[in-house]
């Protein structure tokens, strides 16, 4: 075996081995448990970065490790391929986005592969492909069919650059999150999926998946599920009443103003009078409609000079057109309580409308200063409400439902934040929406007419779809008829491609089914490993879909992902890599430096997945010298004679130190199964077996029982490290003499009759303070652990004029004596 480490020789040659050896294609097993392995999958920007490496090696990892226990285990890889950045590439570069997109494909796929990733590439998908968006064209023709899929008219941000409606999260401060371009509110039509018809559902199934609570909390929010009234008010000199929902019945006393969107049918007729009005809707009109942008923006409004009565007081309460209200919410109309509402205060505060305290705390309370701000919380009492004084929260909101609905104007309900997903965007690389429009009106294509292809020699131009222009797309037959009908230009926002790709991978075979019997073999994942940025929207998709497949009967499970793991950032000199930054690491640099397993091992190292990683340098040296080291452990014990038993090693022939190496070892391969197969504490894993290494270097093997030890100490080293570096440890297997590939040998099990130690060290306190350490026989009983501490020198001599008070034993951890001043 070569005496120096040539990782630049080593990895492309165990890459061919096996690739020839198809060491990762994944066939069923059912005698095997499965193990359905997946990291979100990556759009082809042309490059991995350093995010990338992160991500796919930690799923790269846990997929080695869990093959070697004995699952069967599916690994793919595929690509989301659709999307705006193609587009504004195409516009670039003046060439069409499919040829920008599939090159930038073949390129990461070769970097992926040059990484060392277990991927079954026969399973690899692109979104952008025909045989992929067929299915998901199915799909939306079973979703109208089943009044899940709607058209209607809906007021959207409008990219006036890109030519796109853009969702409230793509909104940055008022602009378009690519363009940069003041986002305009306007009215199309647009088609919508009924996602709000599964709220219950996705919320109460959040309890079934192993998830971060973090995670969990954010769908939650999410999807916004609360309990209010809906009730309505008469207006003054109207016929119409006014509807409103509130969570905080309980504060109906305290209303001082009601706030109305700027599109809401009174805004309309106010301003019809009035220029100033009118003025104050068309810049509402250009406002963001993303919720935080507008918990961060001012808050404006103009007076009506209309009024509602309240409904218990008989009083005039002034209508306001405020921005901070949105006609898609409930009824675009809000009750105002500034005193218990911090949003309603700030208007309130801004325009000198009154603040009247309703609710009062039960004791004093530093904070409640309605002077400053709003005091929101529900622990009070009711004050100055008349009928309903002293109420706490649960019953005044129970006495003024109960109210409001005899006097026939109210009723107990239950409201969402979310809303129905809008799918439809005006741009052209993305997946075409499966209608035609005919004289008879809109029809779904047919499932012989699928797919519906996306033209790829197109040259984008940035102004807004050229399908809209492309006849030989637009034009068509309505097979009905057999009269012309023309066919939907909007295409699919992207998330719809990434809501069921999981579940393809299981079934990539199939060409005549969306899904067939495989999927349920494989759902749901047992692990999806991506970015905290993906916890609503994606997460909250896919699983939408989920539920929406297994009603249709194509899978049987309720939810996609078992457990998420969601990995940190990867930073560089305290903050996020970036090209703006100036503070990017190219993988293909490093791998060209010090090679794929280097990569892959200070990734791990570095920091556990769930925190940031801070990019070093010096780490990546180091973890390139750690790989050396290993290199130079198996070359020196080849050269002093590797012997290996198929006897076990019999543990009372072996000298105190062979016995502790011995020992050693099993409490590593016990550490490093927990951290890496529960735990997902790769970088402690690795720092256990560079402990392990550190012992097995220094061991002076001299008897046969001693190299013994020895040989099967360097071969379960290079086999725990195997999932982390699997070249190296492939290369060096190899060299130890085995014909097999890693993949193939089973994960070291632990001997538990080798961790047990013949003695035991002991911290010693003094009054809680540490003084020393003895090393005690195992079985030593509390009278000689005690006697040892009191003799040994270091304790002792803070024991000199004391008089012991009290003893302390902790087994097999510390013991503290407890004295004072004689």
């Amino acid at each position: 075996m070569e005496r120096d480490y040539q990782p630049q020789v080593i990895e492309p040659e165990i890459q061919q081995y096996w690739d020839s050896e198809q060491t990762f294609k994944t066939i069923e097993d059912p005698d095997q448990p499965k193990f359905y392995c997946l990291c979100m999958f990556p759009y082809p920007s042309g490059k991995l970065h350093m995010g990338h490496v992160r991500n796919y090696t930690i799923g790269d990892v846990i997929s080695r490790f869990m093959t070697m226990k004995g699952y069967n285990v599916l690994q793919p890889m595929g690509w989301d391929a659709f999307g705006m950045p193609a587009e504004n590439a195409a516009i670039k570069n003046q060439r069409p986005p499919a040829a920008w997109t599939y090159d930038n494909i073949d390129h990461m796929r070769s970097q992926l592969k040059r990484l060392g990733f277990g991927y079954d590439w026969d399973r690899e998908l692109a979104t952008c492909t025909p045989d992929y968006y067929r299915w998901e064209q199915w799909l939306f023709t079973r979703m109208v069919d089943k009044g899940l899929a709607y058209r209607k008219k809906a007021r959207v941000n409008w990219d006036p650059v890109d030519q796109t409606v853009l969702a409230n999260e793509q909104v940055i401060d008022g602009r378009g999150w690519r363009s940069g371009a003041l986002v305009e509110q306007r009215e199309i039509d647009q088609w919508f999926i009924r996602i709000t018809d599964y709220a219950d559902e996705l919320l109460d199934d959040l309890d079934a998946v192993d998830w971060p609570e973090q995670v969990k909390t954010m769908q939650k929010n999410w999807i916004g599920r609360s309990q209010g009234v809906e009730f309505s008010f008469e207006r003054k000199g109207s016929e119409e009443r006014l509807e409103v929902y509130t969570t905080r019945p309980d504060t109906i006393m305290g209303i001082t103003y009601v706030a109305v969107a700027a599109q809401h049918p009174i805004a309309t007729q106010a301003a019809a009078s009035n220029s100033e009005i009118q003025a104050f809707i068309e810049e509402c009109a250009h406002m963001s409609v993303a919720e935080a942008d507008l918990a961060q923006a001012p808050k404006r409004g103009m007076a009506t000079g209309q009024f509602v009565i309240h409904p218990f007081t008989g009083e005039e309460i002034p209508i306001w057109i405020a921005n901070f209200v949105l006609m898609e919410y409930g009824s675009g109309a809000v009750m105002a309580v500034p005193g218990h509402d911090q949003r309603d205060w700030e208007f309130a505060t801004q325009y000198g409308l009154p603040i009247k305290p309703v609710i009062q705390p039960l004791h004093d309370d530093p904070e409640y200063d309605l002077s400053e701000k709003a005091w929101c919380e529900k622990t009070g009492v009711t004050i100055h409400s008349g009928r309903f004084d002293g109420l706490p929260f649960a019953d005044a909101f129970n006495a003024v439902a109960e109210a409001l609905e005899d006097m026939g104007i109210g009723r107990v309900t239950t409201n969402y934040r979310l809303r129905d997903w809008g799918v439809g965007r005006q741009r052209y690389w993305g997946c075409p929406i499966p209608v035609i429009h005919t004289d008879e009106g809109l029809k779904t294509v047919r499932d012989e007419d699928l797919p519906v292809t996306l033209p790829e020699d197109v040259v984008v131009d940035g102004a807004g779809s050229p399908l809209a222009t492309r006849s030989d797309f637009v034009e068509t037959i309505d097979p009905d008829t057999g009269r012309p009908a023309k066919r939907e230009t909007d295409t699919f926002d992207t998330f719809m491609e990434s809501s069921w790709y999981y579940a393809r991978f299981a079934s990539a075979f199939s060409d005549d089914a969306m899904l067939d019997a495989h999927a349920n073999h494989w759902l749901p994942v047992d692990l999806y490993i991506g970015g905290i940025e993906h916890a609503i929207l994606h997460l909250l998709y896919a699983r939408f879909f989920h539920k929406v497949l297994r009603d249709l009967g194509l899978v049987n499970s309720d939810e996609p992902f078992k457990k998420l793991l969601t990995q940190g950032m990867v930073l560089k000199d305290g903050s996020k890599m970036s090209k703006s930054k100036g503070n990017t690491v190219d993988p293909q640099e490093l791998i060209d430096q010090y090679g794929a397993d280097t990569v892959r091992l200070f990734t791990m190292f570095a920091a556990p997945p769930e925190l940031s990683l801070e990019w070093s340098d010096d780490g990546v040296a180091g973890a390139h010298r750690f790989l050396k080291r290993i290199h130079t452990l198996v070359t020196e014990h080849l050269n002093q004679g590797h012997h290996v038993s198929n006897e076990p090693v019999d543990l009372d022939g072996l000298s105190d130190e062979a016995r502790d190496v011995y020992r050693k070892l099993h409490e590593t391969i016990a550490k490093v199964s927990d951290d890496i197969g529960r735990r997902y504490h790769f970088n402690t894993a690795i720092a256990s077996i560079m402990e392990l290494t550190n012992s097995v270097m220094k061991f002076d093997a001299t008897s046969d029982a001693d190299r013994a030890v020895r040989s099967e100490a360097v071969e379960a080293i290079v086999i725990l490290l195997s999932p982390i570096t699997p070249h190296i440890t492939e290369h060096l297997w190899s060299g130890l003499g085995h014909q097999n590939s890693l993949m193939d040998v089973p994960w070291p099990k632990v001997r538990e009759d080798a961790l047990t130690r013949n003695t035991l060290t002991l911290v010693v306190q003094v009054n809680g303070k540490l003084r020393g350490r003895i090393e005690v026989p195992s079985d030593a009983d509390q009278a000689t652990i005690l006697t040892m501490a009191r003799d040994e020198p270091q304790v002792a001599k803070f024991l000199e004029g004391m008089v012991e008070k009290k003893a302390i034993v902790v087994p097999q951890k510390l013991v503290n004596l407890v004295v004072a001043p004689v």
